[in-house]
């Protein structure tokens, strides 16, 4: 009696119209939008400039999607280019077919231009890709569920595999879920190195080395419950050879990049930290502008005040009081121009103090009244006066 188990899709595309949409398509995009994702924000997150895992992706991402189409032909041949194959369906990259292996390679080498162009360092890129690319496989593994494909063996377990497709020589049954159980692992993994990441701060490349090593470990169990068609050296697949070998070199390279190379990258990119001075200082001059002169002198509160001058009594004097307190510019056309003898009167009458002045008004008026009181005669007897004096002057 059947119990339980998991259903295979009765088709891998679903038709917009004339336009076909393939589950294995979709879910490796969706796996690379959201490994990109991740990446982008943990880059920025270890001191690196926004955008910078979208400009590698543009090299990385074809180079893998080559790399790892590559390496699926070139270890089953026979699929394509044995007796009654067509070696056209090599390209046809939407049925399936991606080899990891070939698709981290290669897809490293692209990743290594990226950088290069960008003038950063691979190792603490790949830090930061390792765990949206465990995301990624987890993801692009249900493309397998859609195309009823890389299954294990047969199983009465209540997770077990329906699958009904007879294509390609299958035989519908329930087995094991293969895909599922590496949909599973590899969260696992990416969830693996998020936490040492975090707990340990690996740097140089080890994130990334700790991710090869826990999805070797876990490929090399699940490919041995494969049963599609492989190519097997010495009784295993060659799958469970590349696993292990690739998880030795993964371990040392951990192992003597902590003896080596210990602690973290502090720059990851030199250009973001440049970039993020200059805007930091731009922000801040705007904030200033032309108008801080006036905000400090103001009093606002900004910090920024004026220099301050001391005066004689010892308190502090502003610029403004300096300036009333220093002696004043004469004034173009006034005393500038004056003849020495005005100059004299009018130091005189600048020394002069307010009682001077007063003094020297009222003889002013006295001097008015007395020439108005005198009348003809005693302008006659002041010639006669004069007359007098210049005859005794004779005489004598």
């Amino acid at each position: 009696m059947e119990l339980a188990y998991i259903p295979s899709p009765s088709s891998g595309v679903l038709y917009l119209g004339p336009v076909p949409l393939r589950g294995y398509a979709f879910s490796i995009l969706a796996g690379l939008f959201v490994a990109l994702w991740i990446v982008d924000r943990r880059w920025v997150a270890r001191g690196g400039q926004k955008g910078t895992a979208w400009d590698i992706a543009f090299w990385a991402v074809p180079f893998g999607l080559v790399g790892g189409r590559l390496y699926h032909v070139i270890t089953d041949y026979q699929l394509y280019f044995g007796e009654g194959r067509n070696w056209v369906d090599a390209f046809k990259i939407w049925e399936g077919g991606l080899g990891i292996w070939g698709a981290i390679a290669l897809g490293a080498v692209g990743a290594w231009i990226g950088c290069r162009r960008r003038g950063i360092a691979l190792p603490p890129y790949a830090d930061a890709l390792a765990p949206g690319l465990a995301l990624a496989q987890a993801i692009g593994r249900w493309g397998n569920w859609f195309n009823q494909e890389l299954y294990g063996r047969e199983t009465d377990l209540p997770w077990a595999l329906h699958i009904t497709s007879t294509e390609g020589g299958r035989v519908p049954g329930y087995y094991h879920p293969t895909f599922l159980y590496e949909f599973l692992w590899c969260v696992g993994v990416a969830l693996l190195v998020i936490w040492a990441d975090r707990r340990f701060k690996l740097g140089h490349g080890r994130a990334f080395a700790l991710y090869v090593a826990a999805y070797c470990a876990g490929r090399f169990w699940i490919e041995y419950l494969r049963v599609d068609e492989a190519r097997e050296i010495l009784g295993l697949r060659l799958n469970n050879w590349t696993a292990m070998i690739v998880f030795v070199l993964a371990v040392v390279y951990f192992v003597m990049s902590a003896k080596l190379r210990p602690g973290r990258e502090t720059v990851v990119e030199p250009g973001a930290a440049a970039t993020g001075g200059a805007t930091g200082g731009a922000t801040d001059g705007s904030a200033g502008g032309d108008d801080a002169p006036d905000a400090a002198g103001s009093g606002s509160g900004s910090g920024a005040t004026e220099p301050e001058i001391a005066g004689k009594d010892g308190k502090a004097d502003s610029p403004e009081t300096k300036e009333e307190a220093g002696p004043k510019k004469p004034d173009a056309g006034s005393k500038a121009d004056a003849s020495p003898k005005e100059k004299d009167g009018a130091a005189d009458k600048d020394a002069a103090g307010p009682g001077d002045a007063k003094a020297e008004d009222a003889e002013a008026e006295t001097a008015r009244a007395d020439s108005e009181d005198t009348g003809p005669g005693a302008a006659d007897s002041a010639d006669a006066r004069s007359k007098d004096e210049a005859g005794s002057a004779k005489k004598s």
